[in-house]
């Protein structure tokens, strides 16, 4: 009796097990696959975030990367890659073409590198936007990145400092002078790639998964307005609206459209980057305590001191900290290179914009360009008509005082009229004596009165 119950446990055993086995094989093995067919840069890492977010919320059993790209920033691709590190579902890329740069540390990162006949993995040494390479502090950093990326996805550390570092040789394989790039062949060679695969399904032939569904990404609208106001480009020209309609407000009277456009760019810039978690709360504020010292020092405070100064500094700080992926006020993940170029854009954007407004402040509406929106009619005094040219002339040297502030355009009234002028220089606060020293395009040019 004891023998029959052990023989039926047995066998009871068995055929659990076979069960499981034969429910293994019919079942769905789940894939979440997304492209990355671009400059690596802040949208591709939005695009990454939220692969890695439904992939997790649909139970995938795998994520694959369809990648085809030349590289791009490397802030962006270290947060890929440490997303790829840290990920619990397993991560494939299959490089259609290229994984250039940035692009060869997102693949190594990932547990299966699956490459097209004729594409190519490596040449990862960091270029500025010229295409030199950047002093060897950057390229430290980058060899150190590859080499621990490599180590912890089961990869050859010094074949992966190799697609960076010129000086590395290893016999066989690459002379020193020549920074590493594997075709897939070579990548095959080496325990750089998994297998050679002309198509996704191929890939999962290779892998010997049949029975298998792909859920391919799809980006909402709402993602697509975010990964457009995200790219490093786009917010450069934000910046330039926020400075250039501040630059035009300061130049006219009353509030109007240069403020509103400044605004609504200030919005635009700061949202999508809020959303993304790169611009927190006190970076925001900043801001807008630069913005209130900047205001302090131009309505306030007569002169330019302290108060323009750190409204200046405090207003840089917010548009550059707001693009960086600091957490709160810890900055010990920030890469120097991704706060640089943030800083620069800032810089570039601003000064251009200033530039540019300055340019077109003064030739805006003198320019013969813009020619066709004025009349073409004459009016000739012997028909009866004046020149007002000869109102402004007999200005010149008259006295009166300032109707509004000058920032530097405002009123002056001289007698019992007033007229639009602007600040030979600086500006002129409410009810200061003025004298005006000249003309121009319908504005008398005035000083003050000594």
């Amino acid at each position: 009796m004891c023998f029959n119950y052990k023989l039926i446990f047995l066998l009871v055993f068995l055929q659990f097990f076979i069960g499981k086995i034969t429910a293994g094989q019919d079942s769905l093995f789940m894939v979440y696959k997304f492209e990355i067919k671009e400059e690596i840069a802040p949208p591709v890492w939005h695009k990454t975030k939220k692969a890695f977010t439904e992939a997790k919320e649909l139970n995938t059993d795998l994520i694959l990367i369809h990648m085809n790209t030349y590289g791009g920033l490397l802030d962006a691709a270290d947060s890929i890659r440490t997303a790829i590190l840290n990920s619990s579902i397993p991560v494939w890329v299959f490089i259609d073409n290229n994984a250039a740069s940035a692009g060869a540390l997102i693949s190594i990162a990932c547990d299966s590198i699956y490459m097209r006949s004729g594409a190519n993995i490596g040449a990862a040494t960091v270029v500025d936007q010229t295409g030199k390479p950047l002093p060897d502090k950057y390229q430290s950093y980058m060899r150190s990145m590859m080499r621990s990326t490599a180590e912890a996805s089961g990869r050859d550390p010094d074949i992966a400092q190799a697609m960076v570092d010129p000086a590395i040789y290893i016999e066989g394989i690459i002379d020193t002078g020549k920074v590493l790039t594997f075709t897939s062949t070579e990548a095959l060679k080496y325990n750089f790639c998994e297998g050679i695969a002309e198509s996704v399904d191929e890939v999962f032939r290779i892998a010997n998964i049949k029975n298998y569904k792909i859920i391919e990404q799809h980006l909402s609208v709402s993602d697509r307005i975010i990964r457009f106001l995200i790219n490093p480009m786009v917010s450069g020209i934000l910046i330039m609206i926020i400075i250039g309609g501040i630059y035009f407000e300061l130049q006219t009277p009353g509030i109007g459209f240069p403020l509103a456009a400044s605004i609504v760019a200030a919005l635009l810039y700061f949202a999508p980057l809020y959303i993304e978690g790169l611009a927190e709360h006190w970076e925001i504020i900043i801001f807008i305590i630069g913005l209130v010292l900047l205001g302090i020092e131009i309505f306030v405070v007569p002169g330019f001191g302290v108060p323009g100064i750190a409204g200046i500094i405090l207003i840089v700080a917010g548009l550059t900290l707001s693009m960086t992926g600091n957490d709160g006020f810890n900055f010990g993940k920030v890469e120097l290179t991704g706060l640089i170029r943030s800083f620069f854009i800032v810089i570039i954007a601003a000064f251009t914009s200033i530039m540019l407004s300055f340019y077109f402040g003064r030739k805006l509406l003198t320019s013969s360009t813009f020619g066709h929106f004025a009349l073409d009619s004459v009016q000739n005094s012997d028909e009866g008509f004046s020149s007002s040219d000869n109102v402004y002339k007999s200005m010149v040297g008259k006295t009166g005082m300032a109707y509004t502030m000058l920032r530097p355009a405002g009123k002056v009234m001289i007698g019992e009229d007033i007229y639009d002028a602007t600040a030979e220089t600086g500006y002129i606060e409410k009810g200061i004596p003025i004298k005006v020293t000249g003309y121009q395009t319908s504005q008398l040019i005035v000083k003050k009165s000594e």
